[in-house]
C-alpha cells in the first residue's frame, strides 16, 4: 500500500514552516491527514528534488532532536541553518515549547 498522500502535498506543507519554527516529522504526518506516517515523511523528505530550496531543516524528530547523527555533515547543515533562523540548539536539541510551529 501506497502513502496516503503525494511528495508534493508534503512539500507544500514543508514551505508553509515559516522561518524560525520547526514540526516534528509525526506532526507533519498529521497535516497531510496521515496520522502514524512519520516515517514515510522522513523518506518523503530524503527524496526532495536536487537544489530544492524547500525547508527540510525544520523537521525533527518528536523528541525534539535534529535526526541525523550529531557531528555528521548533515547534523551541522540542519543545526546551522536552524541557529540562522534564530532557533536555539543545545546538544541536538531545539525546545519545542519556543520554536514549534502549529499551523496558522
Amino acid at each position: 500500500m501506497g502513502a496516503p498522500f503525494t511528495p508534493s502535498e508534503i512539500w507544500y506543507l514543508l514551505s508553509r514552516i515559516p522561518a524560525g519554527c520547526v514540526v516534528t516529522y509525526g506532526q507533519l504526518a498529521d497535516m497531510a491527514d496521515a496520522p502514524g506516517c512519520a516515517r514515510v515523511i522522513g523518506n518523503v523528505l530524503r527524496q526532495l528534488p536536487a537544489g530544492s530550496d524547500l525547508p527540510w531543516h525544520r523537521v525533527i524528530n518528536g523528541k525534539g532532536r535534529i535526526s541525523f547523527p550529531e557531528g555528521s555533515s548533515r547534523f551541522n547543515s540542519q543545526k546551522c541553518r536552524l541557529e540562522l533562523e534564530g532557533v536555539t540548539v543545545l546538544s541536538g536539541k531545539i525546545d519545542l515549547k519556543a520554536h514549534q510551529w502549529h499551523g496558522e
